[in-house]
């Protein structure tokens, strides 16, 4: 929760409106706030963040909610994975 300079709560809504005037001003396209959230899931854990402090950092419950919902798996991540497979299995060659 954030607070005004006078420390009353700032209403969501508020929030949202300021949020949404920075994204205007800097020329973005119009994005939900709440977009911020799957953004940082998925970078962090492409950076290899592990998925128990990405959970943490976003306040989830339960691990299951960050992966399942929050984290995407973009395609170069893929084939990284597929190729640290294929060098694990093939590597004695």
């Amino acid at each position: 929760m954030f607070a005004t300079s006078v420390g009353t709560p700032i209403h969501p809504r508020n929030d949202y409106r300021s949020f949404r005037e920075i994204i205007r001003q800097a020329g973005l396209r119009q994005v939900r706030l709440h977009d911020l959230r799957h953004t940082a899931a998925s970078v962090l854990l492409a950076q290899g963040v592990p998925a128990r402090v990405v959970m943490e950092v976003l306040g989830h419950s339960q691990i299951s909610v960050t992966l399942n919902i929050y984290a995407h798996v973009a395609p170069e991540i893929a084939r990284e994975a597929a190729s640290r497979m294929e060098g694990a299995l093939w590597s004695g060659e």
